[in-house]
């Protein structure tokens, strides 16, 4: 079982930062992948950056350069640091975790609630 917590959404202007973060309380299961999915009003959700439990990294073509991911895997954290923000860039943002339960053997993804990011021109 997996309990995802975001914190760090708000409202800031264009160019400046927000730090995204997500901690995952668990029990019995062996997390894998760490993600940061966006959904902006009337878009589809889409991946923004992945972490693997090795530190390999993934971003979308239009973060790369401005948001970094990281994590702790002895804490469960993952945190999203955002640079250069721009408008395009407000949605809410999800936390994402993929990982085998132990007791099962299965692989399953979590997420967690949403936090909205506000990027104002």
């Amino acid at each position: 079982q997996v309990h995802l917590m975001e914190s760090g959404g708000g409202l800031v202007r264009a160019g400046g930062s927000l730090r995204l973060s997500c901690a995952a309380s668990t029990s019995r299961f062996n997390i894998n992948t760490m993600n940061w999915y966006r959904q902006a009003p009337g878009k589809q959700r889409e991946l923004v950056a992945r972490i693997t439990s090795t530190g390999s990294t993934n971003y979308l073509d239009s973060v790369k350069g401005r948001f970094t991911i990281s994590r702790d895997n002895a804490k469960n954290t993952v945190n999203l640091q955002m640079n250069s923000l721009k408008p395009e860039d407000t949605a809410v943002y999800y936390c994402n975790v993929g990982g085998v339960e132990l007791s099962t053997a299965k692989y399953l993804e979590v997420w967690g609630q949403g936090t909205l990011v506000t990027v104002t021109s």
